[in-house]
């Protein structure tokens, strides 16, 4: 029997071309789940449950009645809501000097109030109908710094300490409530980074397991806690190869990988351009 068969899930995040919220959606329909994909683009949407054979809804997390509407749909869609996973996520890199208003407004709207708004919406309908699990996607970078980012990490960590509340507060509803910390991952959010000779090589040697990961094994993390297999809640799970174990490389040394891996790509400015993985 597939390892959640039936059980009513939903992936916001998931309009980017196989990027994390598509793989962990495939995922959860392979054993079994009825799937709903949430995001801010339909027609990839539409796609994706599609071949899902499953339900797609246009949803912007950092509008609360968007995502209250994504809730209410999945639930008169199918009766409750058992999982709920939330992709989205901004990695700006600006120098902490450099940082203005707008920007942090942004990060603020998307991986602060956007995380308070699906714990809370999804939460309040899970409560309703026999409790469920929901997953939220924080970073490693959170645990092990990397630089330029004080802003992305200061949201993630408030996004983790905000599912140690709502997991405090509505175990005894039958609510579990997690976070997944990749690191370095291979996905489209990182194609052209990971994509400069040396790069990879900066960060591979702080990952124990001597790999980055991948958007397979987000997902396979992500079906394990959503399963009857979990009794887990509050936790941030360190999917990252033991990174957290280390540390992440520093300007320099990835500079330094990079000359020397390629010496043209060390004339390039270094790697980690603002991207939006909410789709």
């Amino acid at each position: 029997m597939a390892r959640i068969e039936g059980k009513v899930s939903i992936v916001l995040g998931a309009a980017g071309q196989d990027n994390m919220g598509q793989t962990i959606a495939r995922r959860f329909a392979a054993e079994g789940a009825r799937v709903i994909v949430a995001g801010r683009r339909e027609e990839p949407l539409r796609a994706l449950a599609a071949e899902l054979d499953g339900a797609y809804r246009v949803c912007d997390v950092t509008r609360s009645d968007e995502v209250a509407g994504l809730a209410a749909f999945a639930v008169e869609r199918f009766g409750r809501i058992d999982a709920a996973v939330n992709c989205t996520g901004w990695a700006p890199m600006t120098k902490l000097l450099d940082v203005r208003e707008a920007e942090l407004d942004a990060l603020c709207a998307l991986q602060f109030k956007g995380v308070y708004f699906f714990l809370q919406h999804m939460v309040a309908q899970m409560t309703e109908h026999g409790g469920g699990s929901i997953v939220q996607m924080s970073s490693a970078s959170a645990y092990a710094l990397l630089y330029n980012h004080a802003a992305y990490i200061a949201t993630k960590t408030a996004g983790d300490a905000l599912v140690r509340c709502f997991a405090n507060e509505f175990g005894i509803k039958g609510v579990r409530v997690n976070s997944i910390a990749p690191g370095l991952t291979a996905s489209p959010m990182t194609e052209r980074e990971i994509g400069l000779p040396g790069l990879v090589e900066a960060f591979v040697k702080e990952y124990p397991l001597g790999r980055i990961g991948t958007a397979d094994d987000i997902a396979n993390a992500a079906l394990w806690l959503v399963s009857d297999e979990s009794f887990v809640t509050g936790q941030v799970l360190q999917v990252n190869g033991g990174l957290t174990l280390r540390r992440n490389p520093s300007p320099r040394e990835i500079n330094a990988s990079l000359r020397a891996h390629a010496p043209q790509a060390a004339a390039a400015s270094t790697p980690g351009a603002a991207k939006n993985s909410q789709p």
